[in-house]
């Protein structure tokens, strides 16, 4: 199993823009076969700062979702709502 954790910190005043975009990606990407969970969460203390908390079966999954016609369209419009870069963590099921 492996478990992403890609965390962002939105522009001031996009963040219903971003909300808008995941939620499409959200409702795509659980149609993926591999696809166990894909979550988006907000900060508690910071409202821009938001992650999304992803469960796959495997890396071929996740290898097969950064690859989809939906991932590839939207991400780069998630992009330009974004202060910088995402912080991205990968994570395998160790016990």
């Amino acid at each position: 199993m492996i478990r992403v954790v890609a965390k962002s910190v939105i522009k001031e005043g996009e963040v219903e823009a971003y909300k808008t975009l995941a939620a499409e990606l959200i409702q795509e990407t659980r149609k993926e076969q591999g696809c166990i969970s894909y979550e988006l969460f907000q900060d508690v203390q910071n409202k821009d700062i938001v992650a999304f908390i992803e469960t796959w079966e495997n890396q071929d999954a996740l290898d097969r979702h950064i690859k989809t016609a939906h991932f590839e369209k939207i991400v780069p419009k998630m992009a330009f709502l974004k202060e910088r870069q995402s912080e991205i963590n990968v994570y395998r099921l160790m016990l």
